[in-house]
């Protein structure tokens, strides 16, 4: 891309997430969005931007630079083939990236062959809490790292209603805690850690008013002997004002000192054998999701797209995620242990 220019963004998805997409988009220098498609219309137009519902006419008449892609799972294979066929050379695409392995794989391949950069919008690694824990890490702060858990407690799951204010489709999704919302901490984790070898799943589904699984432990082994467990359940919750924030707690050990994430965003750092912990990290109050790392992502994608920096979570890269997701499922199934 050509450096300098601002990039044409266009948006396929009017749905509740995208608001967080569109305002990221516009307060980054070198970005416009110039349209939004959704097929329900009235949807697209109420964003105030050049207002479409069939993604064809939206690239012909707008011919954007990128495209970001906000819709659910099923939906990812087919757009993003449409709009490569369209011409588009840059899409971006919400995790959880298509349907299953297969469905990913065939399209990472499909992007490679037509030389379109397909990248992933796994946005919580640019969450600012996790940024300040990988720097002391790089920086040794906690010695040996052993292990670390975090604790997901976003309390939005009871009941009847459980979902239906935000994203009604979570109620219906066969998988959920892993596919849906646990595989954002594979990839926090791999971020932290490196790429995991092992994992071992037992999962399980505890409000009888969805079809996936909503509680579950996954253990997952990292380079260096690292064991990190996600300890998920989305019917309870943690102390915090606002429950999405950080979604829950995290605890990395290491034999000098160990890191403390609590919900308010604050990271907190004790050494070994001390009784007191040290704010390392101030508690985060930005108004937008997860510390504002939708747009922390997009800058970072800018910044690639510009030569500027080197772009993490290509669709390539992601296929690792999503076979980290896969030998959660199997191993929950067989209750063994599984290899990636």
């Amino acid at each position: 891309m050509d450096i300098g220019k601002s990039l044409r963004i266009a948006c396929v998805g009017a749905g509740y997430f995208s608001q967080f997409h569109r305002d990221g988009w516009a307060r980054l220098d070198g970005a416009d969005v110039v349209g939004v498609c959704d097929h329900n219309f009235a949807a697209a137009q109420s964003t105030g931007i050049n207002a479409y519902n069939d993604l064809v006419t939206m690239i012909e008449t707008e011919t954007p630079d990128v495209l970001d892609v906000i819709l659910p799972p099923q939906a990812h294979a087919e757009t993003i083939r449409t709009a490569m066929r369209a011409g588009v050379k840059t899409i971006i695409c919400q995790k959880p990236f298509c349907r299953d392995l297969a469905e990913a794989t065939a399209l990472t391949r499909a992007a490679n062959a037509a030389d379109v950069t397909l990248i992933i919008h796994e946005n919580f690694r640019f969450m600012p809490w996790y940024r300040t824990m990988r720097n002391i890490l790089d920086d040794g702060g906690l010695g040996t790292v052993l292990q670390a858990t975090f604790r997901l407690r976003p309390g939005d799951g009871q009941g009847p209603d459980a979902y239906m204010d935000r994203q009604p489709y979570f109620q219906t999704m066969p998988q959920l805690l892993i596919h849906e919302t646990g595989i954002h901490w594979v990839d926090v984790f791999r971020f932290l850690f490196g790429d995991p070898t092992h994992v071992y799943a037992d999962l399980r589904r505890v409000n009888p008013a969805i079809a996936g699984e909503d509680a579950g432990f996954v253990l997952l082994d990292h380079p260096d002997d690292v064991r990190v467990l996600l300890d998920g359940n989305r019917l309870l919750d943690h102390a915090a004002d606002n429950h999405r924030r950080t979604m829950g707690e995290a605890l990395i050990e290491g034999t000098k000192a160990s890191l403390s994430l609590y919900g308010d965003g604050s990271v907190w750092q004790r050494p070994f054998g001390a009784q007191s912990a040290v704010c390392v990290g101030p508690a985060n109050t930005h108004k937008n999701f997860g510390g504002d790392c939708v747009f922390a992502f997009q800058k970072h994608v800018i910044e690639g797209l510009s030569g500027r920096g080197t772009l993490v979570n290509t669709a390539q890269d992601y296929l690792t995620v999503i076979r980290a997701r896969d030998a959660i499922y199997l191993s929950a199934e067989t209750g063994q242990k599984r290899a990636l």
